[in-house]
């Protein structure tokens, strides 16, 4: 079992996992199934977070079980992970700036914003009383995890996804938003599905499980790789792959900034729960923000069009509250 510690983030981030979609029953799309609800797992005794050892991987969406109030942002543990962040006035997160919709770059401002920002602004909040304390480190898909085992972020919001291989390498929120992988062709193109891409060029970031997923249920394509997704929208722009997969929220951001590109109307054939990335010594963080963010999102931003994440421990409601202003909708660019 994973050891319970305080708890700032578990509760913080299913906060916004149900706001994605919210519009999407007013299109012709196929939602992401809604997973089972997985049976939570007992609180253990609370114990220092530096000796933390991650459990034999049952259920990779069980993450460490709230305990305690959540401590106000004036009075954190003394030695906790949320003292060392406060003391030091800002919060550290790793994020992408060209996933349109979750972390990208406003060409108008400057700034980078999405759904993970918010998440990010949500968990300064709490530690910090003051969501503007945050400063964002981009990162490429593969450098999540190397960034967070050599503590050069406090955090990773970048749509990661929870599975029993990472736990073997980091500690994770609580689920926040349930994804799915999906293709994205061009208009016109007879492919609906992923078995229609057979000696096809299909392009997918390196080290991500859309990669993983694409050489494992559809060997007979042929798996291009790139940096991030954006790389593979510039291959698919010019002619060099016939399709690029990944997860639906991230492809229809890429469908919003091509119009000749489409996600066909189809079913996921992966699941992709996303949680906060967190190094594994540090589970205090984990179990006290990313308790409340999780917990708060069946609360608050519940929508019965919008996928929602299964029961995590406990099942309280959090007293975090993420800023509901930006909902972004993946709906917009799947073919109608």
């Amino acid at each position: 079992m994973r050891n319970a510690i305080p708890r700032p983030l578990l509760m913080l981030l299913s906060t916004a996992c149900l706001c994605v979609v919210s519009a999407c029953a007013l299109f012709s799309y196929s939602p992401t199934p809604l997973p089972t609800e997985p049976t939570p797992s007992p609180t253990p005794a609370a114990s220092s977070s530096s000796s933390a050892a991650p459990k034999p991987c049952d259920n990779p969406l069980a993450s460490y079980a709230p305990t305690g109030e959540l401590p106000s942002p004036g009075d954190l543990p003394a030695g906790s992970t949320m003292a060392k962040i406060r003391e030091r006035g800002r919060l550290i997160a790793g994020v992408s700036a060209d996933t349109y919709l979750l972390g990208s770059r406003n060409p108008f401002t400057g700034q980078i914003e999405g759904f993970d920002i918010d998440l990010v602004k949500a968990v300064t909040k709490a530690i910090l009383g003051n969501e503007n304390a945050y400063q964002l480190t981009v990162i490429t898909a593969a450098q999540r995890i190397p960034a967070l085992q050599e503590g050069q972020v406090d955090m990773v919001a970048r749509n990661m996804t929870i599975n029993c291989e990472r736990w073997t390498q980091i500690a994770f929120s609580t689920e926040y938003y349930r994804s799915g992988q999906k293709i994205m062709v061009r208009k016109g193109s007879k492919a609906k599905t992923l078995a229609d891409l057979a000696g096809e060029r299909v392009c997918a970031p390196k080290g991500t499980s859309s990669m993983a997923n694409l050489v494992a249920k559809a060997p007979e394509a042929i798996a291009v790789g790139a940096d991030n997704h954006t790389g593979c929208l510039v291959l698919f722009q010019q002619g060099e792959v016939a399709a690029i997969t990944g997860d639906d929220t991230v492809l229809a951001g890429l469908a919003a900034q091509d119009p000749y590109a489409v996600v066909p109307e189809q079913q996921t054939f992966t699941d992709e729960p996303y949680g906060l990335g967190f190094n594994a010594e540090q589970v205090d963080l984990v179990d006290d923000h990313a308790a409340d963010l999780g917990q708060r999102g069946r609360s608050s931003l519940r929508n019965e069009s919008a996928p929602r994440p299964a029961a995590r421990d406990g099942g309280s409601v959090g007293n975090l509250t993420l800023p509901q202003a930006r909902r972004p909708s993946i709906c917009g660019a799947v073919e109608r």
